[in-house]
């Protein structure tokens, strides 16, 4: 099937749409809700934090990115959702049903793990426009699929944390692998779902087996959003940012294992 991923720069949408392209699906365009005049919403739907990566991801895939800005709010928080005048969820049903239209696509892949809330509104969207949702981690276990991420190459670090155990100051820009076996401590001794399903963290891809270019931050600055004295929240604002071809780093790696690891030959 023709696939539209919807991307937060996080690595569940991105480890998503690796199993969709092993199932034998195409990846043919990203699609992404960004915020209006601030990095955080704190949105029951959407990460928000990083957004400014995102426009990255089609040169990084070199695929369509289509994009829109959030303008409603969380109107209908209820168990079951109905199409709402204003809320947010009808900001993904514009864009999805844009990408419909301008790319034929027949679903939809989405990293949802735990949340019944972003389910419950994306399978919504997906009916009203006639799209299959592909949601392969769906009620995966979480240390299971976190070791997954990092072993097949999703190289991701930690743009938010809003958690008890987890620090702006020592954690942010860490990268999952780093961070796997403390997130693991925290999930053992204080319930922290190790993939940040209720919260506790956000992350940001910055390259994975999808990818043709990689993601370098150039500049960044931590947000304190919440001074809390237990569970400080904090995040990461990138003020710089470029891709680099991988092809190009690989090239470069083996110039310099030859000039430093390799004797020339001289004639016979």
């Amino acid at each position: 099937m023709k696939v539209v991923a919807l991307i937060s720069g996080g690595k569940d949408s991105c480890y998503n749409m690796m199993q969709c392209v092993a199932a034998g699906h195409h990846i043919v365009a990203l699609a992404n809700l960004r915020p209006a005049h601030k990095d955080e919403l704190d949105s029951y739907m959407y990460q928000t934090v990083g957004h400014q990566a995102i426009e990255l991801y089609a040169e990084a895939m070199d695929v369509p990115l289509y994009r829109r800005t959030i303008q409603g709010s969380s109107l209908d928080t209820g168990r079951d959702y109905r199409e709402t005048d204003g809320d947010e969820v009808e900001d993904l049903y514009q864009l999805l049903s844009l990408v419909k239209e301008k790319e034929g696509v027949d679903a939809v892949s989405v990293g949802a793990i735990l949340s019944d809330y972003q389910r419950v509104r994306v399978e919504n969207v997906c009916l009203r426009l006639g799209l299959q949702p592909l949601a392969y981690l769906w009620r995966r276990d979480q240390e299971l699929l976190l070791s997954e991420m990092i072993s097949s190459d999703v190289h991701a670090i930690l743009i938010k944390v809003a958690a008890f155990g987890l620090d702006p100051d020592k954690h942010l820009g860490k990268s999952l692998a780093e961070m796997a076996p403390y997130l693991k401590q925290l999930s053992q001794k204080y319930g922290v779902h190790i993939c940040g399903e209720g919260g506790e963290y956000e992350t940001l891809t910055l390259d994975c087996p999808l990818f043709k270019k990689r993601l370098v931050i150039d500049a960044s600055e931590t947000v304190i959003h919440s001074a809390d004295a237990f569970a400080p929240v904090g995040y990461l604002r990138f003020t710089a940012m470029h891709t680099v071809s991988k092809a190009s780093l690989h090239m470069a790696y083996f110039d310099v294992c030859n000039i430093h690891c390799c004797p020339k030959l001289g004639p016979a």
